[in-house]
C-alpha cells in the first residue's frame, strides 16, 4: 500500500505591501520581491496545498494593499489562509480577503493535521500580545480535536538574541506556553514579525521563524538593522502521523537596500 503523500505547505510572511505596487520599503519594491516568491512557488511541483500568510500584509494599512495582495493570490489557486500582524487592519482584512480560494477562517483540517492561527496583534502597538479570549479559544480547539497541530501567530514567543526586536515580541508568551504544555498533539508554532530564519525547540513543541518576502533584518543586532539575505518563504512536508520536514527557500533578486536606515 502506497503511503499518502505529506501536506505541502508554505508560509509566506511580511509582505508590508503598499497601495501602489512601486512604492519602495528601504529600497525594495515590496509587491516585486512577492510576485518573485509567488513566481517560485508556482514553478513547484507538487504544487502547495495551501498557503499560510502570517501578518505584517501591509505596510500603509490601505484598503488598496490588501486588493493589491488579492491580485496577486488569486491566479494561483491554492487555498489561503492568513492572520493580521501589527502594521495589519483586520477589518479591512476581512472586508478583501475574504473570498475563495482565500479564507478568514482562523482554524480548519487538512491531511490529519488541525491549524489554529492566532492574532497576537494589538491595535496601536508594535509588539504582541494574546487577550484571555484567544488563550481561551486555543484551548478550546485543542481539546476539541486531538490530531498533530501545527499553530500560527505572528510574534516571537522567544527572545531571537536582537535587542530591539526582543523588546517587541510576544508580551504574554507565558501564557501560551500554559496552554500547549497541556496538549502533547501541538507540533509546530509558526511565526513572522523578525524577517530572518529562526529554529527553537520548547519540550516537544518546534519554533519557527520564516524570513520575510521584502526586506530581512540582520541576526544578533543590537540595534535595527538589514541584512544582505535574500527574501525567502518556509516550505513545510506534514504527514498525517504528525511527523513533519521543513526548509526555507530564497529567491534571487535584485535590489539597492537602504543599509543605513535605523528603522521603518
Amino acid at each position: 500500500m502506497v503511503p499518502p503523500s505529506p501536506l505541502l505547505i508554505a508560509q509566506i510572511t511580511d509582505t508590508h505591501l503598499f497601495a501602489g505596487k512601486s512604492q519602495e520599503l528601504l529600497g525594495l519594491q515590496t509587491a516585486k520581491s512577492l510576485n518573485a516568491v509567488l513566481s517560485c512557488l508556482q514553478k513547484l511541483q507538487p504544487q502547495p496545498d495551501l498557503l499560510l500568510l502570517t501578518g505584517d500584509l501591509s505596510q500603509d494599512e490601505t484598503v488598496e494593499s490588501y486588493y493589491c495582495l488579492y491580485q496577486f493570490l488569486l491566479p494561483l489557486k491554492i487555498p489561503v489562509y492568513w492572520l493580521a500582524g501589527n502594521h495589519d487592519v483586520p477589518s479591512v482584512m476581512e472586508q478583501v480577503l475574504n473570498t475563495a480560494p482565500i479564507s478568514a477562517e482562523k482554524t480548519f483540517q487538512r491531511g490529519g493535521w488541525n491549524f489554529v492561527l492566532l492574532n497576537s496583534a494589538v491595535s496601536g502597538r508594535v509588539d504582541g500580545k494574546l487577550s484571555s479570549q484567544s488563550l481561551n479559544w486555543l484551548e478550546q480547539q485543542l481539546q476539541a480535536i486531538p490530531h498533530p497541530t501545527l499553530l500560527a501567530l505572528h510574534h516571537p514567543p522567544f527572545p531571537i538574541g536582537s535587542n530591539w526586536i526582543d523588546e517587541i515580541n510576544l508580551q504574554n508568551s507565558a501564557d501560551l506556553f500554559a496552554v500547549l504544555d497541556r496538549y502533547s498533539q501541538v507540533k509546530l508554532v509558526l511565526f513572522g514579525h523578525i524577517h530572518q530564519e529562526f529554529d527553537h525547540w520548547r519540550h516537544s513543541v518546534r519554533y519557527l521563524g520564516t524570513p520575510s518576502t521584502c526586506v530581512q533584518f540582520k541576526p544578533n543586532s543590537a540595534n535595527f538593522a538589514l541584512d544582505q539575505l535574500k527574501p525567502g518563504f518556509r516550505l513545510l512536508y506534514l504527514d498525517p502521523d504528525g511527523n513533519y520536514s521543513t526548509r526555507v527557500e530564497r529567491i534571487d533578486c535584485v535590489n539597492q537596500l537602504d543599509f543605513a536606515a535605523t528603522g521603518y
